[in-house]
């Protein structure tokens, strides 16, 4: 560790949760200037205020890296792993930061607390990464969620957002009600609730039945948080109500925190009944995310469906042996969130005040409206079917080839199956955009420089992916092994 030995032990227990720290005293800056400030300065400067603090975060997680090791009393945990989780939720953060600059402009939604609460949802999504006590999951667990249920009815004039708030809370509240029993019937299976203690007595003997149970709860209240069949119910109307920008935010961020806790219950904590378990729930959740997202004319409801179809890929990964699963799910991991918040960063610009355009309709003809927008969704579309040179095509590649590498041939055909239903509904869009003239003329503005920014990040990261995915791989698999020991 170059420079350890200038810092102090003390020193180093900070550093391990630095990222963490960050975030959380740029969100108490901009709740202290919110209230001094007139509503029209404070959409900008708040704003920049908060992407400073995103990109602080990422130098932040930079340097921890440079620390690696177990701190406050063995509840946190930075490894390459957990890294890597918060690098791609902090960067997730920045980008939704800068989507939201000209459509909290065009909605006239006054700005002060928005950003904050990315900035404090954000918190809680990196811990959830690094903590090793199923306590402290528990409490990231809440602080993520309580910002992103204020979040989603952040559209005060509109009762659908009001409805998905509510809608999100109540649904949300039950689901982490389970997770919390699961954690208490794991402590009384185990007698602790730190995970490598519990991998400890689950490996050394035959697991007792209130494990099972334990683990199948805690499955249950994380499961909702990933929008996996059948704790999906909650994702279709919530995502229409919801902020577009936000939408982009709930479907990635929080989604690779809670598959960075899944990834650890399941495989550091060698959970029993771990297989069948994933194996409905992915087979489900692809099943009837793709059958759903055929008949809608909503383009969030669709992006909604498809959320759940993809949290039905990436299980395909948990299945597989942890050697090749882990690395496939974290690559996935990545890929969904750069083709997906910049799917919703392009519907959060089309939308217009009020979210008005948001149907399949409002797309016909914008491949002549506004080229560059309809090309760019069109690498989002591109990817998320898995088509090559894009990063979708690599994650899908990686997550079937684990699980065919683990036997799960069964899976792996439905997986396929579903891909192939998948595509239908992603090329109705491009067909629309592009060979389909408009009935109304719906207004499209010049791109602005934030929402630029935040397409072309998303952009080139989902090109990346897809044409030079080995180095994002390779740390992958390093942080499995470093997982896995």
């Amino acid at each position: 560790m170059n420079g350890a030995a200038q810092v102090t032990p003390q020193a180093v227990e900070y550093i391990r949760i630095l990222p963490e720290i960050v975030l959380t005293i740029f969100g108490i800056i901009i709740m202290m200037l919110d209230p001094l400030m007139d509503e029209r300065r404070s959409q900008r400067t708040l704003g920049a205020v908060g992407l400073v603090g995103a990109l602080a975060a990422i130098v932040a997680t930079l340097y921890q890296s440079q620390y690696p090791g177990v701190g406050f009393w063995g509840m946190v945990n930075v490894d390459s792993f957990s890294v890597f989780f918060h690098f791609l939720v902090t960067a997730v953060t920045a980008v939704v930061i800068l989507t939201s600059y000209e459509y909290m402009e065009v909605q006239q939604i006054r700005a002060g607390e928005y950003y904050g609460l990315i900035l404090f949802g954000a918190v809680g999504m990196c811990l959830m990464s690094s903590a090793v006590e199923l306590v402290l999951i528990f409490i990231a667990l809440e602080i993520s969620s309580i910002s992103t249920y204020i979040l989603a009815g952040f559209r005060r004039r509109a009762a659908i957002s009001s409805e998905s708030s509510v809608k999100y809370f109540l649904l949300g509240s039950f689901a982490t009600a389970f997770f919390l029993y699961g954690v208490a019937l794991m402590f009384g299976a185990t007698g602790s609730t730190s995970i490598a203690v519990i991998g400890q007595v689950l490996a050394s003997g035959q697991p007792p039945v209130l494990a099972y149970v334990g683990i199948a709860l805690m499955f249950v209240g994380l499961g909702f948080k990933v929008a996996a069949a059948p704790f999906h119910v909650w994702t279709p109307d919530v995502y229409e109500g919801a902020p577009a920008p936000i939408v982009g935010f709930m479907s990635t961020a929080p989604k690779a925190a809670v598959f960075a806790v899944l990834l650890r219950i399941l495989f550091e904590a060698h959970a029993p009944g771990r297989l069948w378990l994933i194996w409905v729930v992915a087979a489900l959740s692809m099943t009837l995310g793709n059958i759903g997202a055929l008949v809608q004319d909503n383009v969030k409801r669709l992006l909604a469906y498809s959320s759940i179809a993809h949290a039905g890929y990436l299980l395909v990964a948990f299945a597989a042996l942890p050697a090749n699963g882990i690395p496939a799910a974290m690559f996935y991991t990545a890929s969904y969130a750069a083709m997906n918040v910049g799917a919703f960063a392009v519907v959060s610009h089309l939308a217009s005040a009020g979210e008005r355009y948001v149907t399949m309709e409002d797309y016909a003809g914008l491949g002549r409206r506004s080229p560059l927008l309809a090309a760019t969704l069109t690498i989002f579309l591109l990817s998320l079917i898995g088509i090559p040179a894009t990063g979708g095509f690599f994650a899908k590649f990686y997550v079937f080839s684990a699980a065919l590498q683990a036997n799960l041939v069964g899976l792996v055909i439905i997986g396929v199956l579903n891909s192939a239903v998948g595509a239908y509904y992603y090329l109705r869009v491009i067909v629309v955009m592009y060979m389909r003239e408009a009935r109304q003329e719906v207004p499209v503005s010049p791109v602005p420089l934030g929402l630029g920014v935040a397409l072309a990040i998303s952009a080139v990261a989902t090109i990346y992916l897809g044409v030079l995915p080995g180095r994002v791989l390779e740390y992958a698999t390093r942080s499995a092994g470093d997982l896995l020991r």
